[in-house]
Order: C-alpha cells, then structure tokens, then sequence
C-alpha cells in the first residue's frame, strides 16, 4: 500500500521522484501552501483567536437579548402610570409556557411563578402561586382569595421592585435587600425594607379544573402605591 502513494504521485506529477529530496527543503524555495499544516499556521491561528473571540460576543449579546426581552415585556404592566387593570374576572393563570395551571399541578409546599392568559394590550406579569394546607392561612390572608389551598401574590417586591424569586421556609425572600414576606400571612412584611405587603390576587377553580383570577391584585404592583 505505502508503495502506491509515490507511483500515483509521480503519474500526476511527471519526474517527481519520491526518493529524491522535496523541493520544500530547498534553500530559497518556499514551501508549496498544500504541504502546510492549517493547524501550525500562525496566520491561520491569529484567525481562528479572532473567529473564537467573534462567538464568544455573539453568545454573550444573545445571552443579554434573553434577559432583557423579559424585562421588556414588564415596562408597561409595572410603569407606575400604568393604571389598567393587570387581571380580571375569568382570566386563566398559566405557567411560562402559556400553560393552564390544573388544580393537581402543586402540592403542598410547593410554588410556581405564574402569569395571566395572554390578551391584547396586557403584558406578562409575575405572580406567586404557592399551595399550602388551608388550615395554615391566617392572619392578613384573604382567604375568600385562596382555592385549594393556592394563594397567589403578585412578584414583584414593594420596595425596590425585584423578582420575589426565593425562599426561606414558608417565608418568600427578595433576593436584592432581603426584603421577607409571609404568603401564610397574607404576604406581610416579616423583615428588610419593603413598605408594605405583596398584592393578593382573587382566585378561584373554572368549572373545567383550573385556577382563574376572579378579579385584579387587591393593591398596587411593586414600589409605591397605598
């Protein structure tokens, strides 16, 4: 085998001769490109470090678009001259990927960041839909509000306007100044610097099974508001 390599190169190449030394090796003479290792080129290298660097800001841009889109789309529901109504009666709650929320989705302990069915001039709007035994509501919790076990609160802390996106025990935590909700209280303040507590939202079960708003957060959303 290794000795049909050179016979088909000298056919293609008449009065090469794979025994005598390589032109490549000649001083004066410069390498032919088709005998360069790509990989060793310093040019190729400078090349593939500037394509390396393209895709690295490629991806960090479509990384940043991802988290900005979502922050887009609160400007209008939590601009504080937005005064429009964010639910209503009837409307469904439905999960990230615009799916009904069953009345067997959760179990006790559990919590899921929710949303209002999509409809015309609404933007998304984050709510807090936690399932807890009923027996363990009390306090400022409107329990004509609960269904199931489920309350819901709207996401958005009253103090600096973050993501109430943790937890603590049964105890909701604002990630940015550690602003503490109680959800089995209503969603007091219980510790950090929030003003007052989340919004509760009216729910109650559609005849087919799932969760429905049967009216509007009960306060304002976010900083401000009484």
């Amino acid at each position: 085998m290794s000795d049909e390599i050179p016979d088909a190169i000298n056919q293609q190449y008449p009065g090469t001769d794979s025994q005598t030394e390589c032109c490549c090796d000649s001083p004066g003479v410069s390498q032919p490109t088709i005998y360069q290792d790509f990989w060793r080129n310093t040019r190729a290298e400078l090349h593939r470090r500037d394509y390396a660097k393209g895709l690295a800001t490629i991806g960090g841009l479509t990384a940043i678009s991802s988290l900005v889109a979502p922050l887009a789309g609160l400007s209008q529901a939590f601009n504080p001259g937005y005064s429009g109504p964010v639910y209503e009666d009837g409307i469904a709650l439905v999960d990230g990927d615009g799916n009904r929320i069953q009345e067997d989705r959760l179990d006790e302990g559990e919590q899921i960041t929710v949303f209002p069915e999509p409809r015309p001039g609404i933007e998304d709007a984050p709510t807090l839909l936690v399932r807890f035994p009923e027996d363990d509501y009390g306090g400022e919790t409107d329990l004509e509000f609960t269904v199931s076990g489920y309350a819901a609160f709207s996401k958005v802390c009253t103090h600096a306007g973050c993501m109430v996106a943790n937890r603590e025990g049964t105890t909701l935590v604002c990630p940015c100044h550690s602003g503490l909700f109680a959800p089995l209280s209503g969603a007091t303040v219980v510790g950090g610097p929030p003003p007052r507590a989340l919004p509760q939202l009216p729910i109650t079960l559609a005849s087919e099974g799932y969760l429905i708003a049967t009216g509007d957060f009960e306060g304002a959303i976010g900083p401000g508001g009484g």
